[in-house]
This record gives structure tokens, sequence and C-alpha cells, in this order.
């Protein structure tokens, strides 16, 4: 008899099996997400809480949708907004900083825009910056990475857009994330 090696999957209704590791199924489910963020109520208070955000990965491009970020915290919030880019000089009229440390405070909350390989190397960053959350924009997710964030005090957000997210909670928000022109005199929540 053959010896497999199998992996032990634990299934919705509480049952788990063994499969073979090798196999598609087994690929598929270590794949799937697991790991879950903050909620909506928590997000929006890492979002009341902050006075500054850095944005890591920032572009100096105005078709990057860092450059649409930090075009949109600098005129729709009150935070201090520092762009972190080892590339540039300037990006949106502020200085560009080559990296966290080389900040001129520890930012509230480090918005990330990298690819997802590189997130465990800025957690790695952000810890040693002293900043207390990462935010990882929409599209990017590294579970292990986003695991060993908060394994080591992060709280971490992972495959959300923060302008998206500031959006929501302060009414400027279409269902599809567009802002919606709407003049309320509903109270924004700041």
């Amino acid at each position: 008899m053959t010896l497999v090696d199998t992996v032990t999957t634990h299934l919705p209704n509480g049952l788990s099996c063994d499969i073979p590791a090798s196999s598609p199924l087994a690929k598929l489910l270590k794949s799937q997400r697991t790991w879950v963020g903050p909620s909506a109520q928590e997000r929006l208070a890492i979002l009341r809480s902050a006075k500054s955000i850095a944005i890591v990965g920032a572009s100096p491009n105005s078709a990057r949708s860092s450059y649409f970020v930090g075009t949109y915290l600098l005129q729709s919030s009150d935070y201090r907004v520092y762009f972190v880019n080892p590339n540039a000089d300037e990006i949106l009229g502020h200085q560009a900083y080559p990296d966290l440390a080389s900040l001129p405070e520890v930012p509230d909350i480090v918005d990330v825009f990298r690819k997802a390989s590189d997130i465990p190397s800025v957690i790695d960053e952000v810890i040693a910056s002293g900043a207390k959350t990462v935010w990882v924009q929409l599209g990017i997710w590294n579970q292990e990475a986003a695991e060993y964030g908060e394994s080591k005090g992060l709280t971490v957000v992972m495959d959300r857009c923060i302008k998206v997210e500031h959006a929501r909670f302060h009414g400027g928000l279409h269902l599809l994330g567009f802002d919606t022109g709407v003049i309320t005199s509903r109270k924004t929540v700041r």
C-alpha cells in the first residue's frame, strides 16, 4: 500500500475529512478565504480615531488608484496624508517619503497599494514603524500576512478601499461606489 500525504479539511457543517494533499480540491480549499477582518463598525471606529494615513505604494501617475485615493483623502478628510514611494520626490504637491521610517510621525493607518506577495514585508515595515493599523487595498489579499500581522498586534483590514469605506460611512457613495451628488441635511459622521 502506498502512503499518500493527506490534509484534514474542516467543513462548514462541522464535519472533517482527510483528502490527498496533492488533489485539486485540497488546493482549492487551501486558497479559500477563512480570515475575517474588522466588521463595518470596527472599520468606522478605525477611520474615526485616525488622524494620519500613510499611503505605501503611492503613485504620482494620475491613472493609478493610489493617486485617486490620495486625492480623495486630501480633499475630503481631515487626515494628515503621507505618500510613501522610494521612486518619487513629490505626489499631489506633497513630499514623498522613501519608507515609513522616514515619515515625520507614526501614522495611525498605513494604506497599502502593493502586490499580494509584497504584503508580508510591508507588514514587517509597519510593525517596525510603530503603526497600529495596516489597511490593504481592494483586490489585494494575503491571508498569511493578515494572520501574521494580527499575531504581532496589528489591526489588519484587507481587500477594502479606504476611499470607498470613508465615503460610504460619510454618505457619499452610490451602490456602485461613486459619488451620488445628493445634497442632504443628514449629519455626516467624521
